[in-house]
C-alpha cells in the first residue's frame, strides 16, 4: 500500500458541495481522504489518494433543541465548542473522547471513527447518541436517516452504519444527536493496588453493586493501577464515600475525592501515546491479563472497568520493536480483538492494524461499501480487510 499524496485540500460549505466534489473524484478515478481535525489517523495507511477532503467548514449548530435535549450538528463542529456552547443550559452531548492537539476533535471525526470516553460506561458509545444523520456519498447524492428524514436509503440504518464505518462509506456531514443533563457536581473513588488480581476484583466488585457510576474506568501504570468511580448529581459525594468504603473492602487503597476533573481529564489522555496505541475488546474477567500483557510490554493501560474494553499505550520505539511488542500483546491476550490506533505509518504498513482474520462478516462489510462507494473514492484501503 502507499502512503496519502496530497495534491489539494477541499473543505465543501455544504453537504451538496461534498457531494458533488465526491462525485468528481469517482468520475475521474481519484481517491478523497475524508478526515475531521485530523486527530486520528487510524487504520492501514490506505491507497494514494488525490484529495484531501476536510470538514472545517461545515461547523455550525444548525438547532440546539433544549426542550426536548436534542440538537442537529454540521460535522465539523468541534467537541470543546459544542460542550461550551450547551454548558449555559446545563446540557451535554455524553460523548467525550480525548480532544487532540488544539481541541481539534469534531463530532464527525467521533462518530465516523467509533471514538469515545469514559462517559461511555453510563450513556453508550457514539453511535447509540445518535438520532439521525446526513451523508455525502459519491454517486454524488445527499441521503438522510433518522431524525428530520428528508431521503432515506432503503434497508439500512444509516446513523449506525456510518457510526464507526472510518469515512470509507461517505462523508457524514450533519448529525442530530441525544443530550444529557449537566451534572451538578461529580465525586470520585479511586482504589489503588500493585496486585492486577485485587485491582480487578474491586473493579468488579464496584461495576456490580447497586451504586449508579456515571463513568467506572481502571488503569495500569509502572506497577500501579488504579479503578475510578466517578459519580454525578446532587448525592454524588454520599455515592462516592459508599463507593470509597466498598472499595476498602476489597483490600485497595480506597478514598474520595470532590475536586475529580484532572482525574478524568488524565484517564482520557491516556487512550492516546506516543508510540502506539492498541485498543483491547475483551471481558472485564481479563483485566488481571490485560494489565500484566501491558507492564511485560512497558506499556500503560486504560480503559472502561464494566466493559472490557481498554487502550494499551506503547512508549516510543523503532518501527520493528513496536511491531513486535503489538504481535507479542495479541498473542498474549489472543482472542480479544487487539486493534493498533496511534502508531506511526511504517508501523501500521507491517501489520494488519485490524487484527481481523478472512470471516463472513467480513464479505458483508465489503458488500457495504460496493453499495454505497462501488468506485472505493471514500478513504480507500484503510478499514478493515483492505476497504
Amino acid at each position: 500500500m502507499g502512503t496519502t499524496q496530497t495534491l489539494r485540500t477541499e473543505t465543501p460549505a455544504t453537504a451538496e458541495d461534498a457531494a458533488e466534489l465526491l462525485r468528481a473524484c469517482a468520475r475521474d478515478g481519484a481517491g478523497v481522504r475524508i478526515g475531521g481535525g485530523a486527530t486520528k489517523p487510524w487504520g492501514n495507511p490506505g491507497a494514494d489518494c488525490a484529495v484531501v477532503l476536510r470538514t472545517a467548514a461545515l461547523d455550525a449548530v444548525v438547532e440546539h433543541n433544549a426542550g426536548d435535549l436534542t440538537a442537529v450538528l454540521q460535522a465539523g463542529v468541534r467537541l470543546r465548542d459544542l460542550d461550551e456552547q450547551l454548558a449555559p443550559a446545563g446540557q451535554m452531548l455524553a460523548l467525550d473522547p480525548p480532544l487532540g492537539a488544539g481541541d481539534a476533535a469534531t463530532i464527525g471525526g467521533a462518530i465516523a471513527a467509533g471514538d469515545s470516553g469514559p462517559l461511555r460506561h453510563r450513556h453508550g458509545a457514539a453511535r447509540d447518541l445518535v438520532l439521525g444523520v446526513t451523508v455525502a456519498l459519491s454517486d454524488g447524492s445527499v441521503a438522510q436517516a433518522g431524525g428530520r428524514v428528508i431521503k432515506n436509503v432503503a434497508g439500512y440504518d444509516l446513523a449506525k452504519l456510518f457510526s464507526g464505518s472510518f469515512g470509507t462509506l461517505g462523508l457524514i456531514t450533519q448529525v442530530a444527536v441525544r443530550l444529557h443533563p449537566r451534572p451538578r457536581a461529580t465525586a470520585t473513588a479511586t482504589g489503588a493496588t500493585d496486585d492486577p488480581a485485587r485491582l480487578q476484583e474491586a473493579a468488579i466488585a464496584l461495576s456490580s453493586s447497586s451504586l449508579e457510576a456515571q463513568a467506572l474506568d481502571v488503569r495500569w501504570e509502572s506497577g500501579e493501577g488504579l479503578v475510578l468511580g466517578r459519580f454525578a448529581g446532587i448525592a454524588a459525594a454520599e455515592q462516592a464515600a459508599a463507593a470509597e468504603r466498598l472499595l476498602a473492602s476489597c483490600g485497595v487503597q480506597a478514598r474520595a475525592v470532590d475536586d475529580d476533573a484532572g482525574l478524568w481529564e488524565a484517564q482520557r489522555a491516556a487512550q492516546r501515546g506516543e508510540g502506539a496505541v492498541v485498543r483491547v475488546s475483551g471481558r472485564p474477567t481479563q483485566l488481571r491479563e490485560a494489565c500484566a500483557a501491558a507492564q511485560a510490554a512497558g506499556a500503560t493501560l486504560a480503559g472502561r472497568a464494566a466493559l472490557g474494553l481498554w487502550w494499551i499505550a506503547l512508549a516510543p520505539a523503532a518501527p520493528g520493536e513496536l511491531v513486535g511488542a503489538i504481535a507479542l500483546l495479541r498473542d498474549r491476550l489472543h482472542p480479544s480483538p487487539c486493534v493498533v490506533l496511534d502508531a506511526p505509518v511504517p508501523v501500521r504498513a507491517n501489520l494488519d492494524p485490524w487484527d481481523q482474520p478472512e470471516t463472513s462478516t467480513l464479505h458483508l462489510m465489503r458488500r457495504v461499501k460496493e453499495r454505497f462507494d462501488p468506485t472505493a473514492t471514500c478513504n480507500p484501503g484503510i478499514y478493515v480487510g483492505g476497504i
